[in-house]
């Protein structure tokens, strides 16, 4: 099952409480306060996870906390700290505080920590008390609590490629065609319900092996941009994709002309987020193998001259090879840019 978004409730651990203790000796029955400090109360950590793709493990265990720190002890000695929450993120979540509706951290990177509710501080024992007037204080100080909240996880996958494409284009067939995922397929709308995320690998012949992320994601709608159908929950997977790969059904029917298709495609992607139009796209024309879609694509190239355009046949399995080349050509050049920049702004 995939979750991309849930709500959970986090709790830091409260510090331990400071001790109030007196050294008592053979020949030093008045030996002075000798209190351990409490502990300090674990955080709540959230760290990012390249193995975790999507946020089943929250949705329906909601309440996370850490450990309490422990209570001071005679003797001096100190309480142990308490035990940290580990969380583990996928890559691209966002966190809200359900309370603000502010975004309070987003994970990017494998490996990257975040402590997002911190554990209190352990209260003093009766020996900071001690003074030259007050030599027996039987004072000692509680351990703060810690810090908790509601907070809203939000899933932006991150991935290279992001496969954009209205109802039954064949978004499903070329990613099985083309990654190692096997999301459904059938000759009716909306077979996939949520975003799958798959790996393009290349031969050991392309230069270092590389591979890249692809996010197939429910088709859109007319109307996608005001939320409608699967909306903001579909647009958000591809906001941090490095190329947009949009698959036009070059079958047509009655009903369906691919001019149109791809013109309301790029609409909804303006009225969602006009930076998305300035992304890099690569246009594959599908349905190849269809009588009539020759005659499509001509109609097509004479509105849409500037435009490049890939022809594949998902059921025939022609032009995969050539699309693949070409995204793994755009993306290595988007990376190659961003390097250069991060370079340059350093």
């Amino acid at each position: 099952m995939f979750v991309d978004e849930c709500v959970v409730k986090l709790q830091a651990g409260d510090g331990g409480r400071g001790c109030i203790s007196f050294r008592r000796e053979k020949y030093e029955p008045w030996g002075g306060p000798n209190g351990g400090d409490g502990g300090r109360g674990g955080d709540v950590i959230l760290v990012g996870d390249d193995d975790t793709n999507n946020l089943v493990d929250y949705k329906y265990k909601p309440h996370w906390h850490a450990e309490r720190g422990e209570h001071g002890l005679g003797s001096d000695c100190n309480g142990r700290e308490g035990k940290p929450c580990i969380m583990k993120m996928p890559l691209g979540t966002v966190v809200i505080d359900e309370a603000t509706g502010k975004v309070v951290a987003e994970i990017i990177n494998d490996g990257e920590q975040i402590v997002l509710c911190k554990g209190g501080n352990g209260g003093w024992g009766n020996t900071h008390f001690k003074t030259s007037t007050n030599r027996a204080p039987k004072r000692a100080n509680p351990g703060q609590p810690g810090e908790g909240g509601t907070f809203r996880l939000v899933l932006k996958s991150i991935a290279d490629v992001g496969l954009v494409g209205f109802p039954n284009a064949g978004k499903s067939s070329l990613t099985g065609l083309i990654t190692k995922a096997h999301p459904k397929t059938a000759a009716y709308p909306f077979t996939t319900l949520h975003p799958q995320i798959g790996v393009i690998e290349y031969p050991d012949d392309v230069k270092g092996n590389r591979r890249l992320l692809l996010a197939d994601v429910p088709g859109l709608i007319e109307g996608a941009s005001e939320n409608r159908g699967l909306g903001h929950r579909f647009l958000r997977h591809i906001e941090r994709c490095s190329l947009l790969l949009i698959l036009i059904d070059m079958a047509g029917t009655d009903a369906r002309d691919p001019r149109d298709d791809y013109k309301h495609l790029l609409t909804e992607l303006e009225l969602y987020d006009p930076a998305l139009l300035k992304k890099p796209r690569v246009v594959a024309a599908n349905k190849m193998d269809v009588a009539d879609a020759k005659g499509h694509l001509a109609k097509f190239k004479r509105r849409y001259k500037d435009v490049d355009v890939i022809e594949i046949s998902c059921l025939e399995g022609t032009g995969i090879e050539k699309l693949k080349k070409e995204l793994l050509k755009r993306v290595t050049a988007r990376r190659g840019r961003e390097k250069v920049s991060r370079r340059a702004t350093a």
